[in-house]
């Protein structure tokens, strides 16, 4: 798989990474075939592998599957959290990081972290006092790039004044493109990476996913506003418009949604997640997918015909995940 660079930063990743948290989800796989699993992804050339310390054991389980393969790859991992608990509440004072840190060093058997994210931005804590505690880290040799999770473009700025920022990581898809109007140009200014998770929609644009599928009583999905069936019936004109441009292609929906990611910038490195090698085969084929001008001029005109209908998060979590 051909490489990318994170912005202006020098650090050089895998054009997809893998995002591990779905192998910490109910109905996520035995311990020992997710393993099997991150080991496959690093075996077929995706060398950026995304966990926080607030997904339950994930970090183990990361830190487990990579060990012996450490040298090759990029971890990044996540604080911002009380006790590493996401039901706990937002924490990132410095202490915080630091013990953040350090456990999550251990739980990840590494001596570096590879790239280390404020999870979520907390009102309480500057975020200079923020930059300025990772970057004590990075003095230390304990982590080696710096990066922000949703957030706006005031405060990307605020950070990157006392510590470049690598790496942005937010929700960005066919499905949400709400970081175009204003971060991905504050990204691009600055030589900032963008890595978008969700990049398929969370499953939305592979084609599998319609008004009449019945989703499992554990899935996360019940409670986004998005996944509605009212919701799913009316964004349905997406899904179609995906299948059209994949079948054009000889392509899958889900390589089409990731070729398009890819296309909008070359400083964007989705993280596609899965628990199923069938699954994460298909999507490497996202990074082979080659869209013209012409190509993504037609999809884009499409799109802008089509209106997304639902929030992607419930009322009670969205300012915390959207109004930073």
């Amino acid at each position: 798989m051909e490489s990318r660079k994170l912005g202006i930063s020098g650090l050089e990743v895998s054009a997809l990474g893998y995002g591990c948290m779905g192998l910490s989800f109910p109905n996520a796989p035995a311990k020992e075939e997710s393993i099997r699993l991150i080991r496959s992804a690093v075996e077929q050339g995706i060398t950026l592998f995304d966990t926080a310390q607030g997904y339950g054991d994930n970090e183990l389980l990361v830190g487990e599957a990579l060990e012996p393969l450490r040298k090759g790859v990029v971890i990044a991992t996540k604080f911002g959290f009380k006790d590493g608990n996401v039901r706990l509440g937002l924490d990132s004072r410095p202490e915080t990081i630091k013990a953040a840190a350090e456990s999550s060093l251990k739980r990840l058997k590494t001596d570096c972290i590879d790239l280390l994210y404020q999870h979520r931005f907390d009102p309480n804590v500057p975020i200079e006092d923020v930059a300025g505690t990772v970057k004590e880290l990075i003095q230390q040799g304990k982590v080696k790039y710096f990066g922000l999770c949703e957030i706006n473009a005031d405060i990307i700025r605020k950070a990157h004044a006392v510590l470049p920022v690598t790496a942005l990581q937010s929700e960005y898809s066919m499905f949400y493109r709400e970081p175009e109007n204003e971060i991905i140009p504050v990204l691009e200014e600055l030589g900032i990476g963008f890595v978008p998770f969700s990049p398929l929609g969370k499953g939305f644009l592979t084609g599998t996913i319609n008004a009449e599928v019945e989703l499992d009583k554990a899935d996360t999905r019940n409670m986004l506003p998005r996944f509605s069936r009212e919701n799913r019936a009316a964004n349905q004109a997406l899904v179609d418009l995906v299948v059209s441009i994949a079948e054009e292609k000889n392509a899958t929906p889900a390589q089409i949604a990731l070729g398009w990611l890819l296309a909008q910038k070359p400083f964007i490195v989705p993280i596609p997640g899965t628990s199923k090698l069938h699954r994460l085969q298909e999507n490497m084929g996202g990074a082979d997918i080659s869209l013209t001008a012409d190509d993504l001029n037609k999809i884009n005109a499409a799109l802008a015909t089509i209106r997304i209908v639902g929030e992607r998060y419930p009322a009670q979590i969205r300012d915390t995940a959207e109004k930073k």
